[in-house]
């Protein structure tokens, strides 16, 4: 069976996993998957296709990024890899390296023309990383136009995957971005989500992003029913009900809005005091 392309972030397993083979594996993969770069550059002048593809339509450069070669990777990516191939389960040689973490590996595939994002309901790299807590690659993505938004039928937004990980880290680097704290799966807010994982750090987080503390889910549900019964979640979920956002907070809050999510970045350049563009990044 294939290693990897254990999707483990679906809800559905995209394909059927049985299929998968390592008798088919050639020397390319092998050398590929072990980060060989000798013997990688040896085949390929031996005539090996940089393609070659195992029964579940794994390329080498499928196996370089899972194992975080970056080298590997640049080798069969100049030999003429194909950086957008895809397995019989859809993923491509982005998701493995968002998967393994490898910030280097996706910064150099998407250098190479790598989509980032697809239409089609394939494995997103971005609600990948962002479930596994790979902030870097997150960050990579980010710096490279993706929507931060994108919705899921089956998994949500990018920042509700990473509250239902309480992947912290990813959580701000898309709020900073301008992720909706709204988005979430369905009527399910990202509040919702950290409620219900009883995690204080993550819903303060979103507080200070302008979450809804009274939004309904698709049971008439706030996410302070789905805090567990006198824990510090619902304590804080009902302080904050209690308690008027603050001046200071409203403002920030109405100026990103107006900024738009598209042009945050250009915050940094605006005519205005450190301290106040350091206020406008939540800094």
């Amino acid at each position: 069976m294939s290693r990897i392309y254990n999707c483990n972030w679906l809800e559905v397993p995209w394909g059927d996993g049985d299929l998968g083979s390592w008798a088919d594996r050639s020397p390319l993969h092998e050398a590929a998957s072990q980060g060989r770069l000798l013997s990688l550059k040896t085949l390929l002048s031996q005539g090996y296709n940089v393609d070659t593809l195992t029964i579940d339509q794994v390329t080498p450069l499928h196996e370089a990024c899972l194992g975080d070669h970056v080298g590997c990777a640049r080798i069969l990516l100049e030999a003429g890899a194909n950086v957008n191939a895809t397995t019989i389960d859809g993923v491509t040689p982005l998701f493995n390296a968002c998967s393994r973490g490898s910030a280097a590996c996706a910064e150099l595939l998407l250098q190479y023309g790598a989509k980032a994002q697809w239409e089609s309901c394939l494995p997103s790299p971005t609600h990948e990383a962002a479930s596994r807590g790979h902030s870097e690659c997150l960050e990579v993505l980010i710096s490279w136009g993706i929507d931060v938004d994108q919705d899921l039928p089956h998994l949500g937004t990018p920042l509700y995957v990473a509250c239902v990980s309480q992947q912290i880290h990813c959580i701000r680097k898309l709020l900073y971005a301008g992720a909706n704290v709204q988005k979430g799966k369905h009527l399910q807010t990202p509040l919702h989500a950290a409620a219900q994982h009883s995690s204080t750090e993550i819903v303060n987080l979103l507080l200070e992003f302008g979450a809804d503390i009274n939004a309904k889910n698709s049971d008439f549900e706030r996410p302070v029913d789905l805090a567990a019964p006198s824990s510090l979640v619902e304590r804080l979920l009902l302080f904050h009900e209690a308690t008027p956002s603050s001046l200071c907070q409203l403002c920030r809050l109405r100026i990103r809005n107006y900024i738009g999510r598209a042009r945050l970045h250009l915050v940094p350049q605006l005519q205005l005091p450190t301290i106040l563009k350091n206020f406008l990044q939540y800094r």
